[in-house]
């Protein structure tokens, strides 16, 4: 294998299918923050722990930390607008996005495929990158819509009813 730059490893990246999710939280003066996240995995059922990894100087990093809570959504298929919309940083973000307020105080975007409330249990270091482990507190899921996948650094769809269960 021959050596590589950072573009050619981002393209290697790009070839891994991913789901594609926003994360909503709070900051110290309890106003409303999103930002779409691809990097997000599954750790483990019991205890129940996902991950998903932030740039370190990320302006999201100390709402992150340990002990918050923050909602993971996983997009639906016709949500790419969304996923553009969080992923650059912009005020008052919640302005023409269809959401409500969760239980929990953190905003809740219409529409998605699943919902994963949690809070952040360990942040590890990863490179440039803060790796957040959090617990799952509550999930809803809505297996009936299609997520939205980003592979090869485009939006892409999938024909569920093809798919073979195994």
């Amino acid at each position: 294998m021959a050596p590589f730059t950072s573009q050619e490893l981002r393209k290697g990246f790009a070839s891994f299918a991913t789901g594609v999710t926003v994360i909503t939280c709070l900051d110290e003066q309890q106003q409303h923050h999103g930002i779409t996240i691809s990097s997000f995995n599954t750790v483990s059922l019991e205890p129940p722990l996902i991950l998903w990894s932030l740039k370190k100087q990320s302006r999201f990093m100390p709402w992150m930390g340990l002990g918050k809570k923050h909602l993971i959504h996983v997009l639906e298929r016709a949500q790419e607008d969304l996923a553009m919309h969080f992923a650059t940083v912009k005020h008052d973000q919640l302005i023409g996005v269809d959401h409500q307020i969760a239980d929990s105080g953190l905003c809740q975007i219409n529409d998605c495929v699943a919902y994963y409330e949690c809070e952040t249990v360990y942040v590890h270091t990863g490179g440039d990158h803060n790796i957040i482990v959090a617990k799952v507190i509550s999930l809803t899921n809505h297996p009936e819509k299609e997520p939205l996948i980003f592979a090869r650094s485009k939006f892409v769809g999938l024909d569920f009813a093809e798919l073979k269960t195994i």
